[in-house]
């Protein structure tokens, strides 16, 4: 599994000319699925993802986590995330999940981050949408979880 975490000063997401979720300080998280994720890896993600510490302290340093500065969470299902682009010049798909997986993990993250915080906002999985953002710094990690 796979999350794409941009630290934003604001996010939202549209569907058809309609928000449908935003945040104001916070994290946008993209996230893709692929073919081996389970539950526990989920888990796992979503632990780093609500401790990581990417907000800066009062000296500047990065100690503080979405949490600790009451940030959003804007959660936007990222197929693309799974692609494997390390030949040619199309990506490659065979590495994510199927639809129906897909959805059933992407349903499981947004429904346990919403349970553990407070502030979370969320696209439509499989839907075309428009993620529009204002990345702060500009900070952006790759977070990344396998079965070990």
């Amino acid at each position: 599994m796979k999350a794409l975490i941009q630290r934003v000063s604001q996010a939202r997401v549209d569907i058809g000319g309609d928000t449908v979720g935003a945040i104001n300080q916070g994290l946008l998280v993209l996230l893709g699925v692929e073919r081996d994720d389970t539950e526990a890896i989920a888990n796992k993600l979503i632990d780093k993802l609500l401790a990581y510490r990417v907000f800066s302290d009062a000296n500047g340093k990065m100690n503080l986590s979405v949490r600790d500065v009451q940030g959003g969470i804007l959660l936007v299902s990222q197929f693309t995330l799974a692609a494997d682009t390390r030949k040619g010049l199309r990506p490659g798909f065979s590495g994510a999940a199927a639809p129906d997986e897909a959805e059933r993990l992407y349903d499981y993250v947004r429904q346990q981050v919403q349970e553990r915080h407070e502030i979370t906002a969320c696209g439509m999985f499989g839907a075309d949408m428009q993620v529009s953002l204002t990345n702060d710094g500009p900070v952006t990690f790759m977070l990344e979880m396998r079965d070990t």
